[in-house]
């Protein structure tokens, strides 16, 4: 049987390893491992028994604690859109107008998108490329989680043309999907080893077009 709880700073998950000697582990560091699995290799790349290795868990401890594969898979999604709004929100917090915002926010996204933190890859644009047209639920997920960023850009430009960071004659709603498409070629380009210098000087040419 499994015992689980939730807790904002610590979330665990009991399961069974044998007769009446249940193994405790931290359900929140094992998603985050399988994060960065499924971001490398992506789903189809990624084998229960690899899994097993990365996450240092049986099969069965997998199963009950997340059904199968996909359940897994799912819950790390929904874990690292979190953790992605959660950190935007945090560099956007400190800057100013609406202009500085998008190049701050531009410029976390050079830096996740370059060098061995690039390899890696964004677990959102991995699963849009390899799931969305076989998977409808995770093809919503994706949908929705653009529509949140363009919509968070079409702010921040909006913002920027207030407080006069930003030119009035940009078309907001093109610029906004321009942006959002900057941020996602990056990752997309950053899992070939592009250097920072490049990912950087992309974002100083968008730039200039504001």
């Amino acid at each position: 049987m499994i015992v689980s709880y939730n807790d904002d700073m610590n979330q665990k998950t009991e399961v069974p390893v044998g007769p009446g000697r249940p193994r405790e582990f931290d359900t929140d560091a094992a998603l985050n491992k399988a994060i960065t699995r499924f971001s490398e290799y992506g789903y189809h790349g990624t084998s229960i028994s690899d899994l097993n290795a990365c996450l240092g868990l049986t099969s069965g401890s997998i199963y009950k604690a997340w059904g199968d594969k996909r359940g897994l898979f799912l819950a790390a999604l929904d874990r690292y859109m979190t953790q992605r709004s959660e950190a935007i929100a945090a560099c956007l917090a400190s800057e100013r107008s609406g202009k500085k915002k998008i190049e701050t926010l531009l410029t976390q996204y050079a830096l996740l998108s370059s060098e061995g933190t690039g390899r890696t890859g964004c677990l959102v644009i991995e699963s849009a490329v390899e799931l969305s047209l076989a998977d409808n639920e995770i093809s919503d997920l994706i949908a929705a989680q653009q529509a949140r960023q363009e919509e968070q850009l079409l702010r921040l430009i909006e913002e920027g043309q207030m407080d006069g960071s930003i030119r009035t004659k940009v078309n907001a709603a093109n610029m906004a999907k321009l942006l959002l498409t900057l941020q996602q070629g990056m990752r997309i380009l950053g899992k070939t080893g592009s250097e920072t210098s490049t990912m950087v000087g992309m974002v100083a040419e968008l730039m200039r077009l504001l």
